[in-house]
């Protein structure tokens, strides 16, 4: 799942649809690129205005740069995709941390998911919670 940033607040994120997702996969991959470009790399499976409505939206959304070269408009992620999954832990994270209602619902998500695809991943997140509890019971108070 990828999300966009909203407007007036750089640190927020909300879901990005399929292709949104797709196409910023294929500009983290390529660097700049013209709808013409990634329209041939899609081998036509979308029609080209689908593309281009979908880069238009994506830099509407702050997600990408674009400049003209000559009549058509080069693309480019205004974020790493590093740079991105960083914004994207720390909007899950701020979720956890700070929407006390569902917290919970959050938590018991994401150890669902990752059980579900996962069980050596839930094992290492139990050991990491257990570490955490030694740590925290053996810290000096200040």
């Amino acid at each position: 799942m990828w999300l966009k940033l909203q407007k007036g607040a750089p640190e927020s994120l909300e879901p990005l649809g399929s292709l949104e997702s797709q196409l910023m996969e294929r500009i983290w991959a390529r660097g700049e690129i013209s709808v013409r470009d990634l329209h041939a790399e899609l081998e036509s499976r979308l029609a080209y205005t689908t593309i281009m409505t979908t880069l238009d939206r994506l830099f509407k959304k702050g997600l990408l740069n674009r400049r003209r070269a000559g009549k058509p408009y080069l693309y480019e992620a205004k974020l790493s995709e590093n740079e991105y999954h960083e914004r994207l832990t720390q909007h899950f994270f701020g979720m956890v941390m700070h929407d006390g209602k569902n917290r919970g619902v959050i938590l018991s998500g994401f150890v669902d998911a990752v059980s579900g695809t996962d069980q050596q991943m839930l094992e290492k997140l139990e050991e990491l919670v257990k570490a955490k509890r030694r740590a925290l019971r053996h810290r000096r108070p200040e």
